[in-house]
C-alpha cells in the first residue's frame, strides 16, 4: 500500500510532498527516512523496499527546495524564510501524521547526510518520539564553518538572501574532492566512486544538487550544522535512545571517519548507547554501492530489530 501525503511546511509557504510505504503484512514498526542535501527521497527506493520486506512501514518526504516539493511549489533551492529549523519541524509534522495513522508500533528514524543533521536535531528536540535512530554519512565539526556562516550572513544582511552566489558551494564544500583521484567533472564525485551512481545523481530531474541554492538557504544549511557540532547537542538527546552511526571511512562529510567518531564520542561522553560502524574504502553514499548496499541495509534492519 502507498499513501501519498502533503502538508503545509513550517515555512508557511510550501506544501511538502511525502509518501508512506506500507508492507502487505503486520508492521513491526515505522522507519522515517530523511534524505540529504540536493537530492530526494526516491533515490532510496532500494532501501525502502528492503525495509518493507523486513516488515517496516517507511515514511519519507522531499524537503522544501528539493524534489517533488520543489517542483510542485516552483521553489528549487528555496527553503523559505522561517529559519534553519524548518526541515526538522517538517519532519516532526510528518512524524505526527504517520504516528496518528499507525499508532502503537515502534517508531524509528534514518537520516543520511543532511538528513542525518536533521535526524540529530530531531533526536535532541523530539527524541522521546523515537525507539531508535540511525545516522548515516554524518559530520563532526565542519571545516571553516564559522567563517563561512559569517560570509553568507553578510550577503543576507545586504539583502542578497534570494540571490545565488555561485562561489558559495565551492567555499563550503570544495575541500571534499581532495581524495577523488579521478578529478572533478560532474561535481559530485565525492558521493561515490562508481561513475554510474555519479551520472544517475547528476542527471536526475528530481535532483536539486545541480540547481542554484539561495544564499539564505546556504545560511540555514550551515546553521543547522552549527547546532549539532558540539557535546552540548549530545546532552539534549535522550540518554536511553539507541543510536547507530554509520559511514564510509573515505567519506569527506564525516572527515574520513574522524568526524563520525567525534559524533559518537560526544554521545558516549554524555552517557548514550552508540554503535559505530565504518565501511573501509567507501565514500559518502554507502547505501548506493552495489557490493555493500544490502549489507548496509541489513545492518540498519538488524539494529532496529534489536532496539525493539
Amino acid at each position: 500500500m502507498l499513501h501519498e501525503v502533503k502538508f503545509l511546511s513550517f515555512n508557511e509557504h510550501d506544501q511538502v510532498h511525502g509518501w508512506i510505504y506500507v508492507p502487505a503484512c503486520r508492521p513491526v514498526g515505522v522507519i522515517q527516512l530523511i534524505h540529504g542535501f540536493g537530492e530526494h527521497s526516491r533515490r532510496y527506493l532500494h532501501m525502502i523496499t528492503s525495509f518493507m520486506e523486513a516488515g517496516y512501514i517507511v515514511a519519507a518526504d522531499d524537503h522544501v527546495g528539493h524534489g517533488k516539493t520543489a517542483i510542485e511549489n516552483d521553489s528549487w533551492g528555496d527553503w523559505g524564510t522561517k529559519g534553519y529549523t524548518t526541515m526538522v519541524e517538517d519532519e516532526k509534522k510528518l512524524h505526527d501524521l504517520v504516528a496518528e495513522k499507525y499508532p502503537d508500533v515502534p517508531y524509528f528514524m534514518f537520516g543520511h547526510s543532511m538528513g542525518s543533521f536533521i535526524a540529530r536535531m530531531y533526536a535532541a528536540r523530539y527524541g522521546d518520539d523515537l525507539t531508535g535512530v540511525t545516522f548515516c554519512g554524518t559530520t563532526g565539526e565542519w571545516p571553516n564553518l564559522k567563517d563561512n556562516i559569517a560570509r553568507v550572513q553578510k550577503l543576507v544582511d545586504e539583502g542578497k538572501g534570494t540571490e545565488s552566489d555561485p562561489e558559495l558551494g565551492g567555499a563550503l564544500m570544495g575541500w571534499m574532492f581532495a581524495r577523488c583521484p579521478e578529478g572533478v567533472t560532474l561535481g559530485n564525485e565525492w558521493i561515490c566512486d562508481d561513475p554510474y551512481v555519479q551520472k544517475d545523481h547528476a542527471e536526475d530531474p528530481f535532483d536539486a544538487f545541480t540547481k542554484p541554492c539561495l544564499n539564505r538557504s546556504w545560511l540555514y544549511f550551515m546553521q543547522m550544522m552549527e547546532e549539532i557540532s558540539s557535546v552540548e547537542w549530545a546532552k539534549k538527546v535522550p540518554v536511553d535512545l539507541p543510536i547507530y552511526n554509520i559511514a564510509g571511512d573515505q567519506d569527506p562529510v564525516g572527515q574520513y571517519g574522524g568526524g563520525v567518531y567525534q559524533v559518537s564520542n560526544w554521545l558516549i561522553e554524555t552517557g548514550h548507547d552508540v554503535t559505530t560502524r565504518l565501511y573501509p574504502g567507501y565514500r559518502h553514499e554507502i547505501h548506493n554501492y552495489a557490493d555493500i548496499k544490502e549489507d548496509v541495509e541489513d545492518g540498519i534492519i538488524d539494529f532496529f530489530d534489536w532496539c525493539d
